[in-house]
């Protein structure tokens, strides 16, 4: 069999969510040539994909890429299937060239530019950007596995509603936004507890008309967008903790929690007799664990020294890889800002990119 020579392209956009669609949109607008890959069966299937009651925390009026404001009243909060069919009427709207179904396995340099493969095919580039996020891999505590084969073990990636669990006790494991609002709809049918430390919460209702008015700009427009960033003595001091620990509770409140009666243990530790053990050594009876634990990078796949001690984070300045020309990174978690992995940040990423695209 004769071996399929590589298509060339001058841009290849790995990755056809917000990031991928907002890159694509730029080079676009600049008339510039471009191929966007996407492993999903359609633009948009990501967020479909996330538990059925999740709704942003942002307002609709910061929701849109640039050209196409989102279809929503301005103050609502969109549902990841809102997010989702908006992403892929974006791709439809600018005629961008999305592939699906579409996995890269492999990335490397090639004469002159970039290798990208994905099973029999393959891309020659001068430039590629990843435009992925930073959450792409669950992650579980190694000990997991030494849970009861008995015991109903889901990942928040997993989840999609309350009638996927067995009868019996919840153990929400992870006390971030995702972890309480799940166990706040969770708690509504079976006895839940939610294990972890807080990392704080909005002192107020962020659909209140205060915070539409004042609370919303100042923390979409202001803070997360202007003064937490990579260019900022508080946004570099901030953001190890913030990748590490995520953002404080948005919308759910503590009160709410305890006014649904779910109870806060200490975090888990390990498991005992085939359940899970906390720090304050008591063991739960559940028979249902749901891990909020986040998700980590997977950039096994880049076969690339674009990577230090760390190798959940290429080493880039806004996206831009110094020692390897034509290779950008759009999408990561506070890329630049604390916006930068949510709607209202991504599109000011993906223009810079291509602006440095365009003055190669």
């Amino acid at each position: 069999m004769l071996e399929r020579k590589p298509a060339r392209v001058e841009t290849v956009i790995i990755g056809g969510g917000q990031a991928g669609l907002s890159v694509g949109h730029h080079l676009a607008r600049r008339g510039r040539p471009f191929l966007i890959l996407d492993a999903n069966q359609r633009v948009g299937d990501a967020w479909r994909r996330r538990w059925d009651s999740l709704r942003l925390f942002t307002p609709a009026r910061y929701d849109g890429l640039a050209g196409f404001p989102f279809p929503a009243p301005p103050h609502a909060s969109p549902t990841k299937d809102q997010v989702a069919d908006y992403l892929e009427a974006y791709a439809t709207r600018f005629q961008l060239p999305v592939r699906t179904g579409v996995r890269v396995d492999r990335l490397t340099k090639a004469d002159g530019g970039f290798l990208v493969t994905a099973g029999d095919r393959s891309w020659e580039a001068a430039n590629v950007v990843v435009a992925m996020a930073t959450f792409q891999v669950p992650r579980v505590p190694a000990f997991a596995p030494e849970l009861d084969p008995g015991l109903l073990q889901l990942h928040a990636g997993s989840y999609r509603n309350p009638s996927q669990l067995r009868e019996g006790g919840v153990l929400v494991v992870g006390a971030g936004n995702s972890g309480a609002e799940i166990a706040l709809e969770v708690a509504g049918r079976q006895a839940t507890w939610l294990a972890g430390k807080e990392s704080g919460h909005v002192p107020f209702r962020i659909e209140g008309a205060a915070a539409r008015y004042v609370f919303q700009p100042l923390l979409f427009r202001v803070i997360g967008h202007r003064v937490l960033t990579v260019d900022t003595p508080i946004g570099r001091r901030l953001r190890p903790r913030l990748l590490a620990h995520g953002a404080p509770l948005v919308r759910v409140k503590p009160r709410d929690l305890a006014a649904a009666g779910v109870r806060r243990v200490p975090r888990v530790v390990g498991v005992r007799d085939g359940r899970p053990l906390l720090a304050d050594q008591r063991v739960l009876e559940v028979a249902n664990v749901i891990w909020c634990t986040g998700f980590g990078p997977d950039f096994s796949w880049i076969d690339l020294p674009v990577f230090g001690d760390d190798p959940r984070e290429p080493r880039h300045r806004r996206g831009v890889v110094a020692d390897q020309p034509g290779l950008y990174f759009v999408g990561l978690s506070f890329l630049y800002a604390m916006s930068s992995g949510f709607l209202p940040g991504v599109d000011r990423d993906a223009e810079h990119v291509v602006q440095a695209i365009a003055a190669r």
